[in-house]
């Protein structure tokens, strides 16, 4: 009997062509992400912004991600992934557009909030695409993608304000080429999404966690909010840190380090890629706040050789444990659920890696960026920890209803 929810059946086999074209995309939309933080200091030289206004420009891209998590994280999963993945593409290039023609605060503040209401459609989307297409490399890609995006966006975008013409212009242009070529790609991969009915229900703000893959995302979510507290920490401190420690203003060199520890995060996806999930997540948790306090020894010292040092090995545990997250919740799901749950996991996510952000640029101001270092590392440290100790003292597998718990309740075992 064919499924009442939609008249189009699931395609059964791999699509490789999708698969790369979907995570080429994921990769773009992180590299646009990441494009504008080399650009910071210039945007305040050139347009005379403050640096109160520089943190209001790049939490308004986190807030407005979240916001299209909260209203379209699910929208795939109604309108087919294509539909919703072109849509997010159109949306991105009109940021590109206004970034290209912004001449002050407020259109950099109208670029960003787009873009990220943009990245947000696509995330969600992509992701579930992802790995609707190849269900084995699905989540790593998921997990990749957004490093290499990362780090080549900030990298890139250094090099060019260094070395190329129009450093305030370039990269958007580029991306903007590199989108619309996406854009006419999609025209050749088919859908793979199980329609569901509901699709206006579908975009009232809302949370969705399958039953099954609560418990998981429970006990994980201390690790995750330490990745992406590292994450925010990077992108909005990290470049005036640097200047502050080391004296090396050149934006090269601040895409660089971040492009770092992305690279290394994803590097490391790919290496330990084959290993089971519960020890990536006991490699990488503890790699990350070894990394960080390595890089909290080169801040102090204003040493560049230990700052290179930590900026990788917390890239490495950052990476892992991204990879152990995604690679532990996401199977839990069923194919019509991933587009909410990765919602869902992203709204934990960037609430984790804006809110820091905007707390870190007040005190900056009040006690130093030393300082303010020193508190991000301590709540990584205390999150990172905390999370791997719950996987644990708690499991992560989901309890059968009506069993009762015995002696194995902590590592997720039921009683007979």
């Amino acid at each position: 009997m064919s499924s009442p929810v939609s008249a189009a059946e699931p395609v059964p086999a791999s699509q490789p062509g999708a698969f790369r074209l979907y995570a080429l995309t994921l990769m773009t939309f992180f590299a646009a992400s990441a494009a504008p933080t080399p650009l910071y200091r210039l945007y305040q030289e050139v347009f005379a912004i403050s640096p109160l206004t520089i943190t209001v420009i790049f939490a308004v891209y986190a807030f407005s991600l979240l916001a299209a998590l909260l209203i379209v994280g699910a929208l795939s999963d109604h309108l087919g992934r294509r539909p919703a993945v072109a849509a997010a593409i159109v949306l991105q290039s009109l940021a590109l557009v206004i970034f290209l023609f912004a001449d002050g605060a407020g259109m950099l503040i109208a670029a960003r909030f787009l873009q990220g209401f943009a990245t947000g459609a696509a995330t969600s989307a992509l992701g579930a695409a992802l790995v609707d297409t190849d269900p084995k490399r699905g989540p790593l890609a998921t997990a990749v993608s957004p490093l290499f995006g990362m780090a080549l966006g900030s990298l890139a975008t250094g090099a060019l304000v260094a070395y190329g013409p129009f450093p305030l212009h370039l990269v958007y242009g580029l991306l903007l080429v590199i989108g619309i070529v996406e854009l006419a790609s999609l025209a050749g991969v088919r859908e793979t999404a199980i329609l569901r009915p509901g699709l206006l229900a579908s975009l009232r703000p809302k949370i969705v966690i399958p039953p099954q893959a609560l418990r998981a995302m429970a006990v994980l979510t201390p690790l995750n909010m330490s990745l992406w507290i590292l994450g925010g920490f990077f992108l909005s401190l990290m470049p005036s840190l640097l200047v502050r420690v080391t004296g090396i203003s050149s934006p090269l060199f601040g895409g660089a380090v971040v492009a770092a520890v992305m690279l290394s995060g994803a590097v490391a996806n790919l290496v330990l890629r084959q290993l089971p999930m519960r020890r990536v997540l006991v490699i990488g948790a503890p790699t990350l706040i070894a990394g960080m306090a390595l890089l909290l020894v080169g801040i102090h010292l204003g040493a560049v050789a230990w700052l290179a040092v930590g900026t990788i090995v917390a890239g490495v545990g950052f990476g892992a444990s991204f990879l152990g997250v995604i690679g532990t919740i996401m199977p839990l799901a069923e194919p019509h659920q991933r587009a909410e749950l990765l919602a869902a996991l992203y709204v934990e996510s960037y609430l984790s890696f804006s809110l820091p952000a905007i707390v870190a640029g007040y005190l900056a101001g009040a006690i130093g960026l030393p300082a303010t270092a020193d508190i991000y590392t301590a709540a990584i440290a205390l999150f990172a920890g905390g999370g791997l100790a719950a996987t644990f003292l708690i499991g992560l597998k989901p309890r059968p209803a009506g069993a009762r718990c015995g002696p194995g309740c902590a590592e997720g075992k039921t009683a007979a």
